[in-house]
């Protein structure tokens, strides 16, 4: 913000970190730019395996065979921030199942919905703001 005192306010455009976007229908859609804040406070996580990671990364849902672990007793339809098993966060999604719903999913069963990841960086650089 210190900085931002030395930009004259006819010239500002703004100021921080955008967190995302309302659509035209007035929903609120999430900007992979507020994942740094998510995954700190984020109570139900998901690690998924290095041979998951790429296929998330493109955009796709995570499925039961890419799942290393996840948070004991996250809901279904929770929202969920997705580590790689280095503890690095690459996205965040919504469950498709609860814990022990998940537990009896065949492998390529989705368990995690795809919602943004860092991969859109790349994907989606022209139109992303």
């Amino acid at each position: 913000m210190r900085r931002a005192t030395s930009v004259g306010r006819d010239r500002l455009i703004s100021l921080g970190v955008c967190f995302g976007k309302f659509t035209k229908t007035r929903k609120f859609k999430l900007h992979i730019t507020a994942l740094d804040y998510l995954a700190q406070y984020a109570k139900h996580k998901v690690w998924i395996k290095p041979n998951g990671e790429m296929s998330f990364l493109y955009g796709n849902h995570v499925l039961k065979a890419h799942i290393g672990r996840i948070t004991e007793d996250t809901p279904e339809h929770q929202g969920v921030v997705i580590y790689s098993m280095a503890d690095v966060p690459l996205g965040f999604g919504v469950t498709a199942r609860n814990t022990i719903d998940i537990r009896k999913l065949q492998p390529t069963d989705i368990v995690v919905f795809h919602q943004a990841d860092v991969g859109e960086y790349l994907r989606d650089e022209d139109s992303m703001f």
